[in-house]
Formats: C-alpha cells, sequence, structure tokens
C-alpha cells in the first residue's frame, strides 16, 4: 500500500488534530484563561477532526473488513456524533459535559485511533517502525 492523496490528506489533519487538541484544552484551563485562542484553536481542531473522519472513509486497507470498511472505521461516526453531542453541550451551556466530550474525543479519536495506525501490518506502523530501525 502507498501513500494516496486521500491518505495523506488524512495522515495531514490527523496530525494537525494531534497538535491543536492540547493547545484548545490548555487555553481554558487555570486561572488564566484565553477564551479568543480556544474558540479559534478548538474550531480549528474540530475542522480538522471533521477531515479526519470523512477523509478516514475513503480509506480502505488489509485486516478483517465488511466491504471497505475494517474495525478502525468504527470511530467514524463515533467521533462525528461526539462532536455534535459537544456543541450541543454548548449550545445548552452545559461547559462541563462540553469539556469533557471535548476531552474524551481528542483521547479516543486522536490518541486511541493514533495508537490502532501504529499496528502492525498498517502503512503508517510500517514506516514509523523502519524508519526507526526496529523491522
Amino acid at each position: 500500500m502507498q501513500i494516496t492523496p486521500v491518505i495523506a490528506i488524512h495522515l495531514a489533519a490527523a496530525l494537525a488534530a494531534v497538535a491543536l487538541g492540547p493547545i484548545a484544552l490548555w487555553a481554558r484551563q487555570g486561572t488564566t484563561q484565553r477564551p479568543r485562542l480556544h474558540r479559534a484553536a478548538g474550531y480549528a481542531w474540530v475542522t480538522v477532526m471533521v477531515a479526519t473522519a470523512v477523509s478516514a472513509i475513503f480509506i480502505t486497507g488489509g485486516g478483517p473488513r465488511w466491504g471497505s470498511f475494517g474495525l478502525i472505521h468504527l470511530f467514524i461516526p463515533v467521533t462525528l456524533g461526539m462532536l455534535v453531542m459537544a456543541f450541543v453541550y454548548l449550545a445548552r451551556r452545559n461547559i462541563v459535559g462540553h469539556r469533557k466530550m471535548m476531552q474524551r474525543i481528542y483521547i479516543g479519536a486522536c490518541l486511541g485511533a493514533g495508537a490502532f495506525t501504529l499496528l502492525q501490518g498498517r502503512l503508517l506502523s510500517h514506516t514509523v517502525w523502519s524508519a526507526l530501525g526496529l523491522i
């Protein structure tokens, strides 16, 4: 398998999400809050998360499949649904619910799904581990 344009878009959006997430979360922590930074980083993060999820629909690969979808594709509806719920919480002024939802999306979709991509047999896994000389 090679890096196609869809995989490149997906990878770029996912890496941007991993980088932007902590900025958005940090901007509302502690005694010094930065609402403008939080909002800007948050909207940028949501945008790249949607791009990551949508681009994942068009990626196929090895492993157990149902049609062209594998187990990792279950993150797509879960991520999009949780993003919608985070904004529903925000619209209802449930800041605690919004915060918890966004933290869970970051941990599950960015870190959890990212960890799955490093499992043996995946394109990114092969690239990373061979670059480190571990394969």
